[in-house]
């Protein structure tokens, strides 16, 4: 970390940080032959205020998503995750008029992935976004 972010001096007492800096995603690669799992541990967070990194635990992540074939040019999101977000489901059922299924709401809280075949490229990337929309990426060879 270069030292230039180390600026709590610099902000305001009570004020908010200017930026946030995130580590790589905390992550585990389940191997089950032929297919694949993604399980989420956790991210690192730098916060600039305090000057230390900290480790934020998967319900506490907005969002993370896999591209479960990642071609180097462009992330696609083929698996999407929600472990932390209290979902407005009233909002969308009323929408869509329509009922969500529990278990496939349930589903989008998960940290470990629906199995997924072997990448053709030999590469997957993971994807994960804080409350506050800062991201981070780790592409994995597998």
């Amino acid at each position: 970390m270069n030292p230039d972010l180390h600026m709590a001096g610099e902000l305001k007492a009570g004020g908010g940080n200017l930026f946030t800096i995130f580590g790589e995603p905390d992550v585990l690669i389940h191997d089950d032959g032929p297919r694949l799992r993604v399980e989420l541990r956790g991210v690192d967070i730098f916060k600039p205020s305090l000057g230390e990194v900290a480790s934020s635990e998967p319900d506490e992540i907005a969002c993370w998503f896999i591209d479960t074939d990642y071609n180097e040019e462009s992330f696609f999101v083929r698996q999407a995750y929600f472990p932390a977000a209290d979902l407005p489901y009233k909002a969308i059922r009323t929408t869509l008029k329509a009922e969500i299924d529990e278990d496939a709401r349930e589903s989008l809280k998960a940290t470990v992935s629906r199995p997924f075949p072997r990448p053709k490229s030999g590469r997957i990337a993971v994807k994960v976004i804080n409350h506050l929309g800062d991201e981070a990426m780790k592409v994995f060879g597998v």
